[in-house]
């Protein structure tokens, strides 16, 4: 067994430090939006109609299935919802 420590479980799952990074920025979307609607006690129905998705959409969302979200669409969804997107990016020394 190895004694490899990664920066974030991205780092260690992804295949490629590309992929990791936008696994990183698609996690952060998707907590944040799920963290927004839990505190707006809004139901999936209604949470589809602000963000312009549908309910199984909304469902998927809540879950984390990750893997069904794209950065774009993600970014669209916190923009409907009120929130502000903000990038950082740093140089990797």
């Amino acid at each position: 067994m190895s004694n490899q420590r990664f920066a974030s479980v991205w780092d260690a799952i992804e295949d490629t430090p590309e992929e990791a990074e936008n696994m990183k920025l698609r996690s952060a979307l998707m907590t944040a939006l799920k963290n927004h609607l839990a505190r707006a006690e809004v139901t999936q129905a209604q949470a589809a109609k602000l963000l312009g998705v549908t309910q199984p959409r909304v469902s998927d969302l809540m879950r984390g299935k990750i893997n069904l979200f794209g950065l774009d669409a993600l970014v669209n969804m916190a923009a409907a919802a009120g929130l502000h997107v903000e990038m950082r990016v740093l140089e990797v020394a």
